[in-house]
């Protein structure tokens, strides 16, 4: 008696590839799809280390591994037991791939994270973080605060629990020299009113920069905010002060002068008490001590620069207080400078401020949110010295140590002239309205 094996679909384990798919048609297409299949798994469990090559050349060997199990099995499937060994062997080398790839894989997590747990972030020394790091603090970019021309920014958390903001720059080729400004400026430095950068990735194209949290996000969406619980007066006039202490220290404390070129609302951020912080250093300009003037090209943001911006001439520092004190009538007033101001008597509000300051009706300038609730004497002070800072002549404008002392009370504040630059841009604007009429 001759006992023999046939080959059954019900035993062999690749019983879903019908013998006609083998020798028909549809069998190269079967072998192709699977081949793409255990292709995309090798891809998708080996780019969580980042690296590109290797990812591509273990999924390839994965993919290879699995189509030749396939196929030789395919062909041997009429030999039964041959066929399982030959399968069993083949698809043994395919999971052995996968689960000395993982393990590397989880290796390397490992290692970075005990790596970065070690680390001294609490230090003065900025700290260069590998974007895997980056990824960790995040949690792969997970909660996203916002977005602004640069990039986006993300909150993370440091291995110590201390919570941080993670910048992610958008385009490297654009950008590289802005990331390179702010880690060279507020690298170095550090004051209670600036922002503290803890450290930074440059890792291929990649550039990020990871500062301290500011839980109450950014001034613009407090003062421009419709919500009735907005800042009180105190708080808005010890934010002014803040900031002006943090420019004095940017252009006379610091080793070189440093020019902040974009002193705005947005780049203002409050911290958990409320004490402003001036950020985003992306388009700062260092000056040497020996030095009084830039020729730089323009930057900044329209409704914040100097005539001398305008106008093509050198920078000083007194560019940072033009923008300073623009700001200023924000603050005090709620109101954007670059909107509209529906008044008859003027429609652009930093020269109807300048106007109602000089005739003492500063009580009209104040936020409608704070109905009236306001110290009178730091109001007025507020205003003028928002007018002298925007005063067209540079030598017209105070120092930022001037502007600290008169906010405190230290020196007195005399009352100021109307900047006649603004008077001019309105004129202007007329007369261009009146010629489309005519």
């Amino acid at each position: 008696m001759c006992l023999c094996l046939a080959p059954s679909h019900t035993h062999n384990p690749l019983a879903l590839i019908k013998e006609e798919q083998i020798q028909g048609k549809n069998f190269p297409m079967t072998l192709f799809i699977l081949t793409i299949i255990i292709f995309i798994m090798g891809s998708h469990l080996c780019t969580a280390n980042d690296t590109l090559l290797p990812a591509l050349l273990v999924a390839a060997l994965l993919a290879f591994t699995g189509v030749a199990a396939l196929f030789v099995a395919a062909l041997l499937a009429s030999t039964g037991v041959v066929a399982l060994l030959v399968v069993a062997l083949l698809a043994s080398t395919g999971v052995a791939a996968l689960l000395v790839v993982g393990l590397l894989v989880s290796w390397k997590r490992k290692t970075i994270c005990l790596i970065f747990n070690q680390m001294d972030i609490t230090g003065d020394q900025l700290v260069a973080f590998s974007y895997e790091e980056i990824k960790i603090i995040t949690k792969n970019f997970f909660h996203k605060l916002g977005e602004g021309g640069f990039g986006s920014v993300f909150k993370g958390s440091l291995p110590n629990s201390t919570v941080v903001a993670v910048k992610r720059m958008k385009n490297v080729f654009f950008e590289e020299k802005q990331f390179r400004t702010e880690v060279h400026t507020i690298g170095i430095i550090q004051h209670i009113n600036l922002v503290k950068l803890l450290g930074f990735c440059s890792e291929g194209t990649k550039r990020l920069l990871v500062y301290e949290y500011m839980p109450n996000g950014s001034l613009d969406s407090h003062i421009f905010s419709n919500q009735c619980d907005g800042l009180n007066w105190k708080t808005r006039y010890n934010i002014m002060v803040g900031i002006a202490r943090g420019l004095t220290y940017l252009h006379e404390e610091c080793r070189d002068c440093i020019i902040h070129c974009d002193i705005k609302p947005e780049n203002i951020l409050l911290n958990a008490n409320l004490c402003p912080k001036i950020a985003d250093f992306g388009m700062a300009k260092l000056l040497g001590r020996d030095f009084s003037r830039a020729l730089t090209t323009m930057r900044g943001t329209i409704g914040y620069l100097g005539p001398e911006w305008i106008c093509g001439q050198p920078i000083t520092k007194k560019a940072d207080v033009y923008s300073f004190g623009m700001m200023l009538f924000e603050i005090i007033s709620g109101k954007r400078n670059t909107e509209k101001f529906q008044n008859p008597e003027c429609t652009y509000f930093p020269l109807y401020a300048a106007m109602k300051t000089r005739q003492g009706e500063i009580v009209c300038l104040l936020d409608d949110k704070l109905q009236g609730n306001a110290n009178m004497r730091e109001l007025n002070i507020a205003c003028m010295v928002a007018c002298w800072c925007i005063q067209e002549m540079e030598t017209d404008r105070p120092s930022m140590r001037q502007v600290v002392q008169m906010l405190e009370g230290v020196v007195a504040v005399l009352m100021p002239p109307i900047p006649s630059f603004l008077q001019r841009l309105v004129d202007l604007e007329n007369d261009s309205m009146y010629s489309v009429v005519d």
